[in-house]
């Protein structure tokens, strides 16, 4: 189907420009940049319109079941087959499955904002990888990582074979030139990049830095709604789609490759953004984190955080998700009789935290924005001292949470630390300390 086209204007490093969008989640879009550049009745004539080459790319096996089934028609100046051999490049701080350069500890850990990169950094370059598990050849497990970028992506460009790409901005806003068209995400958004599909990176605004989750498993998809009913969470329509827009460039280009764990080189004489009309569902998006209706007690007790999942991406077990991500915005706490920040607790799944900006209500001191904690399987944490004896004494009248925006990787699977996340001195290595204060309330009658 054709959804709505919503428009936002940019200013890219390029040109100014104002972006129009297709709104909706996993819906069959169709789009030219050039008026009967899309084949009608057809998906591969025996001559594509406007002397383009028409090209299928997929995101699912041929036989997924069609509710599932994602893949997309290019109508391109040049095939993607064009290109030089690949050779391995150094991969800088990106890292990936299996992770075991370190042992694991089980301890809790907790990071300070990682500085921006030095002037030479792009999107890829300033890639540092702080934990994952699995490993992209099986297919299972996923990475936790921050890019760190002071420069656009000019004439280089790049695909990830091994995942798709969740980016959850944190500072400066970024423009995402892809072979769909262009995305700007700014912090407060967050943007879904899928396995393969090749892009480039510009910084309208400077030095850019945030989070991304690598998700070497099965795609991230709305989840099941179940007794909330039809509505609630992240709602379909607001996940904006771009619209066909092509670079014609020929020159020396550079087109970089994640594949196998490792990244590669291929000089490349042309842009490889040049598709001209596209139609199909598996398509790159943005979502403004601000229209997630948030779910919570109205009664008494605090939920499960499961209530705050945006998008998740399931495993072989039903409801152990590969990743699920989880968002904490601002909300109303309205619960009575009711210790309202997160409780103390200890999960068999994984947590990786981050902070976009503001204050996490579980952690008064040490989480700053930019931050990043990881509480693996069953390792106990939960409020701080000074937010605990806060919570136990407030007012329980009903009160909101503003100017605030956590999130959470979630998996089934325990993260392995980097060497350089154990080892940098952005590591907070008296974190336990917050928990040292708490005294023994314990009266027995």
């Amino acid at each position: 189907m054709n959804a709505p086209v919503k428009k936002s204007a940019i200013a890219t490093q390029e040109r100014a420009v104002e972006l129009a969008y297709q709104s909706g989640f996993g819906n069959e879009f169709a789009t030219e940049a050039i008026a009967g550049a899309l084949p009608q009745g057809r998906n591969s004539p025996q001559r594509a319109p406007l002397g383009l080459y028409a090209e299928q790319i997929s995101g699912t096996a041929f036989t997924a079941p069609r509710a599932l089934n994602r893949r997309t028609w290019f109508y391109r100046i040049r095939p993607s087959a064009m290109q030089s051999g690949f050779r391995e490049i150094d991969a800088g701080l990106w890292r990936s499955g299996p992770f075991g350069d370190m042992p694991a500890p089980p301890d809790a850990l907790r990071w300070d904002a990682l500085p921006i990169a030095d002037a030479a950094a792009d999107f890829v370059s300033g890639m540092t990888t702080i934990a994952g598990s699995g490993a992209p050849g099986a297919q299972s497990g996923l990475a936790a990582h921050v890019y760190r970028a002071s420069r656009s992506m000019e004439r280089r460009y790049f695909y990830n074979a091994d995942g798709e790409m969740l980016i959850v901005p944190q500072q400066g806003a970024l423009t995402l030139h892809t072979e769909m068209g262009l995305l700007n995400v700014a912090p407060g958004e967050i943007a879904l990049l899928p396995r393969g599909i090749r892009f480039r990176v510009a910084l309208p605004g400077g030095a850019a830095r945030g989070y991304v989750c690598e998700n070497y498993g099965a795609a991230l998809r709305l989840p099941e709604l179940g007794p909330l009913g039809a509505n609630g969470l992240a709602s379909a329509r607001d996940f904006l789609a771009p619209v066909a827009t092509y670079e014609d460039r020929e020159g020396d280009f550079e087109l970089v490759c994640k594949f196998g764990g490792r990244l590669w080189s291929a000089a490349i004489g042309h842009s490889p953004l040049d598709v001209v009309a596209w139609h199909g569902n598996y398509t790159p998006y943005k979502y403004d984190l601000a229209r997630f209706n948030t779910i919570g007690s109205v009664s008494f007790d605090h939920p499960d955080p499961s209530i705050y999942t945006v998008l998740t991406a399931p495993s072989d077990t039903p409801g152990w998700a590969n990743c699920d991500f989880v968002i904490f915005p601002p909300r109303w706490m309205v619960a009575e009789d009711t210790f309202r920040p997160p409780w103390f607790h200890r999960n068999v799944a994984s947590e990786f935290m981050g902070l976009v900006h503001g204050a996490y209500d579980a952690k008064s001191e040490g989480f700053m924005p930019g931050g990043m904690s990881l509480h693996n399987c069953m390792t106990g944490h939960g409020p701080d001292t000074a937010s605990f004896d806060k919570a136990s004494k407030a007012d329980l009248a009903p009160h909101k949470i503003e100017n605030t925006l956590a999130f959470m990787f979630e998996s089934r699977w325990a993260f392995a630390p980097t060497r350089f996340a154990l080892e940098c001195p952005q590591r907070q290595r008296d974190y336990t300390d917050c928990w040292t204060g708490l005294r023994k309330n314990f009266r027995p009658r």
